[in-house]
């Protein structure tokens, strides 16, 4: 039912009482997830546009110039509840959902990436939820032919009631090709194409803004959309053809709320009206009524609109890949959302009421309590224990065994694959794209602002250390009840802190999705805050980027970047049961700086190796990088004024490793930021001496301590 005050409203904007049938429409369309309610004006803050940026957010993806006449569509999506409920249809319809975001834009998907947030695997619900996601995810973008090119996989106990599931999609095209979702002209037809219309998925999008509660599994099975990869590859296909043959004048995935959700938005944004006729939507199951044919998220849907004389022409391409497809309706000047079934008006809404009239506001907001004072806990004796302890975490430990289930290499184009700080692809010739998405909640939780700050020079070094620049960020923002005010205190000052990192470095926010009320009632807890992001950088030197391994004898090893006694939401302290104590990282106010330096010292030529420094510390970097050769590595510069154990685990932001056999040309590349030359490559075994402290790992234990996620889940 609608809420009392939305009611209300309605009524008087139309003048009368809404039917059961309306009512279903505005209750899914003005839903936070549709209408971003709560959230709509603080992502305002964000800087979108940008010399680049072609498209910015509001369409089903954004565009960005790549060079050439060739552009990028980027896009980003959740797919939480559907995932905690059903873990496998509800990851793979996420998959599904973004890649369909993309071809409504007339561009082919060409990668995909998947930051996902669990539970402990200490418990079978957490394992489960593990591994079906991940099987879903992989089962659906292996089978529509679209690598999963990069992800990340974290892991903390408020997850354990709503794990996440998000999802970034890049997909290439002509600029000239590109079509958007805005209407066109009165009197073009709309046409229905792809899988049948059932009851699956009914009130996915008022489903998706509410808590989740311990019967959510039995109780919203029906608004879980089920997925037919085989389905969505045919219908990439048959779309990429109807507009690149000029037919689709505008066209729209049915994603949250269903066909009402797409034909009204599409009509919407052009300033004119719809007519549907429900009787022609072709139906999975018998008896359907107009509230379920309007509101069903039924996958692999999309909706084109085409003038009249060329509608057969359409359903012809829609025959040839074996898809449905029907003509549903016809834009209008008349500005109302107008549904017929039966010979009977079902629906008669004044349009901009149901796609843009849902009133949006700030909520209250308050800071969390002053926490109660802490002390730095004793350094272990044992340090060599505690790098292993860290290395071999689930949070750090190698994703091996996840991303060994995804087709990465599909398409031909990825040249760096997972488990890299970022994916890199060709698009042509020696030019191509730097992937990286993500985030550490941890710090968010600590530091909301700086968090959100953190993640995206987070990922922006990861981009850096393969030699490129940021292109544009799309973001998935996951919070609890925005009706809390703590939580919403969160969820503004990590948008903030966002707005400003991504506004400092010069990527602009091209789009993304805003996920909230990800909380249980059976575990009584919210997420953490979560604030994760996809971004896109560019590389005009495929070929020459360099390793994330040391693999050069003799290379001299130069740390980028200052640490700092940061260690609050570190791994480290939340393995010595201190995860949310101590001061968690800030960006440093030459942040930026130091990201283009490392970008410049690349760009040379004359790096062999490249690591930036993050989640674990330096330390961790360091064994990373001696998977295959070891180093000999003198950290008593940068322990100074710090203890052993703060200069090993401290996660720091905007820090770099480099290897180069020319280190007077990268000290040149790094003139005017702080760096450290900290040892040379070689050996078998990685040592470390910090002032008066050694440690030796051979290389094979760093690669048992690394692989404990991989060993778990082959047990």
């Amino acid at each position: 039912m609608l809420p009392e005050n939305d009611f209300k409203l309605i009524t008087e904007e139309m003048g009368r009482e809404p039917n059961i049938v309306e009512q279903g429409c505005f209750l899914n369309l003005w839903s936070e997830h549709c209408s971003y309610r709560s959230s709509g004006p603080l992502l305002k803050t964000f800087t979108t546009t940008g010399e680049k940026v072609i498209i910015g957010p509001g369409d089903d993806a954004a565009i960005v110039d790549f060079e050439d006449g060739w552009v990028l569509a980027i896009g980003m999506e959740s797919h939480n509840h559907p995932s905690y409920v059903d873990p496998h249809n509800g990851a793979a319809t996420g998959v599904g959902g973004i890649v369909r975001d993309i071809i409504s834009m007339g561009a082919r998907p060409i990668a995909l990436m998947d930051p996902l947030y669990f539970g402990p695997l200490n418990t079978p619900k957490n394992l489960y939820l593990f591994e079906h996601i991940i099987e879903g995810i992989a089962s659906y973008g292996n089978c529509i032919g679209v690598p999963v090119v990069r992800g990340e996989a974290f892991f903390d106990e408020t997850y354990s009631g709503n794990p996440l599931v998000n999802v970034a999609c890049i997909g290439l095209a002509r600029k000239d090709s590109i079509v958007t979702a805005k209407a066109q002209q009165a009197g073009n037809k709309m046409i229905l194409m792809g899988s049948t219309t059932g009851r699956d998925g009914l009130g996915g999008a008022s489903f998706a803004s509410r808590d989740l509660s311990e019967s959510s599994e039995a109780e919203d099975r029906p608004s879980i959309q089920i997925g037919d990869p085989f389905t969505e590859k045919l219908l990439i296909e048959a779309t990429l053809e109807v507009v690149g043959a000029g037919y689709a004048k505008a066209c729209r995935d049915l994603g949250a709320a269903g066909l009402a959700g797409a034909s009204s938005e599409m009509a919407s944004k052009g300033d004119l009206g719809m007519h549907i006729i429900a009787d022609n939507v072709i139906l999975r199951e018998k008896g359907m009524i107009p509230y379920e044919i309007l509101i069903a998220e039924s996958q692999e849907r999309m909706l084109f609109e085409v003038e009249p004389q060329n509608v057969e022409a359409v359903l012809a391409i829609a025959k040839k890949y074996d898809l449905n497809a029907s003509m549903i309706g016809e834009l209008t000047e008349r500005p109302y959302y107008t549904v017929d079934f039966k010979g009977e008006t079902v629906v008669d809404i004044p349009i901009k009421l149901l796609a843009e009239g849902a009133p949006t506001c700030e909520m209250p907001a308050s800071s969390p309590a002053e926490k109660i004072s802490w002390e730095k806990p004793e350094m272990p004796a044992d340090l060599k224990r505690s790098l292993v302890e860290v290395l071999s975490s689930h949070n750090v430990a190698s994703k091996e065994w996840i991303y060994r289930q995804y087709d990465h290499e599909v398409q031909i184009r990825t040249t760096v694959k997972p488990g890299d700080d970022a994916s890199v692809l060709r698009i042509e010739g020696d030019r191509g794209i730097i992937l990286s998405c993500g985030c550490n909640p941890r710090h968010t939780m600590i530091d909301p602002y700086q968090g959100g700050k953190g993640t995206v020079y987070e990922n922006a070094m990861n981009i850096a250390v393969k030699g490129g620049k940021g292109l544009a960020l799309v973001d998935c923002l996951n919070f609890g009840n925005p009706e809390r005010p703590e939580i919403y205190w969160y969820f503004k000052q990590a948008i903030l802190g966002l707005g400003d990192g991504s506004r400092e470095l010069g990527i602009p926010v091209v789009g993304g999705n805003v996920s909230l009320y990800n909380e249980s009632d059976e575990f009584d807890t919210a997420i953490l805050p979560t604030p994760s992001i996809g971004v896109v950088g560019t590389t005009n030197n495929v070929a020459g980027t360099p390793l994330s391994l040391f693999a050069n004898e003799g290379d001299t090893i130069i740390l980028v970047g200052e640490t700092q006694d940061e260690l609050g939401g570190s791994e480290y302290y939340s393995l010595m049961g201190k995860k949310m104590d101590g001061i968690a990282p800030k960006v440093p106010e030459n942040g930026t700086k130091i990201v283009d330096s490392v970008i410049k010292a690349v760009s040379t030529g004359k790096v062999t190796s490249s690591h930036d420094v993050s989640l674990g510390g330096l330390g961790i970097a360091l064994c990373e990088m001696c998977t295959c050769m070891g180093a000999n590595v003198d950290l008593s510069k940068v322990c100074e004024g710090l203890r052993a154990d703060d200069a090993l685990f401290s996660e720091s932001y905007v820090r770099a490793i480099l290897a180069t056999s020319e280190p007077k040309a990268i000290e040149e590349a790094l003139r005017g930021v702080t760096y450290t030359i900290i040892g040379t490559v070689g050996g078998d075994s990685l040592k470390i001496g910090l002032d008066e402290i050694s440690i030796e790992l051979s290389v094979s234990e760093i690669n048992i301590a690394r692989s404990s996620l991989t060993r778990q889940m082959m047990e």
